[in-house]
């Protein structure tokens, strides 16, 4: 159980850095000048928050395996033996990291919109470049007012490594499951992961008060 405890975490941690870079991504896409980019990101969000998270999972991790394989072996007889092997660890990953990337998202683009004009303006008054305006004006007050968002994404992300179960990665859920069909007593496994996804959930939200905290200190209420 403690060996599947920190094989979750791991995945939840990473899918969730890979969720907030697509995130930022996102949003600069849907703000940006370009029809294009705000007519891709308008679609990516759409379609993945209108797809079940089950279904994207079992979709990438066996659809999109074969279906590349099928791909390349059609290219030439010269790659008629080409195997495509993704671990369920880096496919459960990606799966989350995508499906919640559409979240933070819409988490980042109200963020963004959030941040007073005025300090935009005052930035280039004081002849900071774009960069230097990015990164000592509106990264730090994005995150201040994205924060809470990104704690919501992150307490769902967190559940929803268990999804990772059904691609045989021997996450806590997975482990339980083995347990339980070993000793023939379920409800004492399944009641220690809820259990442990409850400490999960405590510790995060102490943590994200403290970030929150921190990110408004100075700030007047």
């Amino acid at each position: 159980m403690l060996q599947g405890l920190k094989v979750t975490l791991l995945a939840g941690v990473t899918s969730m850095v890979v969720a907030i870079l697509l995130g930022l991504l996102g949003a600069w896409a849907k703000l940006s000048g370009s029809k294009p980019a705000r007519l891709a990101a308008e679609a990516y969000t759409t379609v993945i928050r209108a797809i079940p998270e089950l279904v994207l999972m079992l979709l990438v991790y066996y659809g999109m395996t074969q279906l590349t394989q099928d791909l390349v072996r059609g290219l030439s007889e010269s790659f008629k033996d080409f195997r495509l092997n993704l671990d369920p660890f880096t496919a459960g990953v990606l799966t989350l990291g995508f499906i919640y990337g559409a979240f933070t998202t819409e988490v980042f683009r109200g963020a963004f919109l959030a941040v007073q004009k005025g300090q935009l303006e005052a930035a280039v008054a004081c002849g900071m470049g774009r960069a230097l305006m990015v990164r000592r004006v509106l990264l730090p007050q994005m995150m201040r007012y994205a924060l809470p968002g990104l704690g919501n994404v992150w307490m769902v992300l967190i559940k929803a490594t268990a999804l990772m179960s059904v691609i045989q990665l021997p996450e806590l859920v997975r482990n339980a499951e083995i347990a339980a069909g070993a000793t023939r007593m379920p409800f004492t496994f399944y009641f220690a992961v809820a259990l442990l996804f409850l400490c999960i959930t405590a510790v995060s939200m102490l943590g994200l008060q403290g970030a929150e905290r921190w990110a408004n200190r100075g700030v007047r209420r």
